[in-house]
């Protein structure tokens, strides 16, 4: 299960003067996605900090298709790039209530970095997270 889908709901603080969401929102719900990703396959976010891992972002892409308004329930489709190495990278798929239109995609690229900030190959205990879960 390398793909999971969760929801959110565009709340009225999403939105710009004209009731669409903000472009920024857009990688927040793409953290929501890969945070419940993550929480499906029964490791926290949190506990992989507890770990001494931590996943910044080394890039973000966001492709704007359909904008999502107020009080949209929107679906986050999250996908790990299973294919990429040394780092993480995270696919997502913003759809609308039903899932039949898309409203965004895109990536996010993480790092894995230790307690002093330095970068370091994905650790054991994540790649056999990711490998039980493909």
């Amino acid at each position: 299960m390398l793909t999971h889908q969760t929801t959110c709901r565009v709340i009225y603080g999403d939105t710009d003067n004209m009731g669409f969401a903000y472009h920024a929102n857009y990688l927040r719900w793409f953290e929501i996605g890969r945070t419940e990703l993550f929480r499906a396959w029964g490791l926290t976010y949190k506990a992989v900090e507890d770990k001494g891992i931590f996943l910044p972002a080394s890039e973000a892409h966001c492709k704007f298709i359909y904008p999502a308004k107020y009080d949209d329930l929107l679906i986050i489709e999250t996908t790990l790039d299973a294919n990429v190495k040394g780092a993480v990278k995270f696919d997502y798929s913003i759809f609308n209530e039903d899932g039949k239109k898309i409203l965004a995609e895109g990536y996010t690229k993480h790092a894995c970095v230790d307690k002093k900030g330095r970068v370091v190959r994905p650790p054991e205990f994540l790649k056999q997270l990711i490998a039980k879960n493909m």
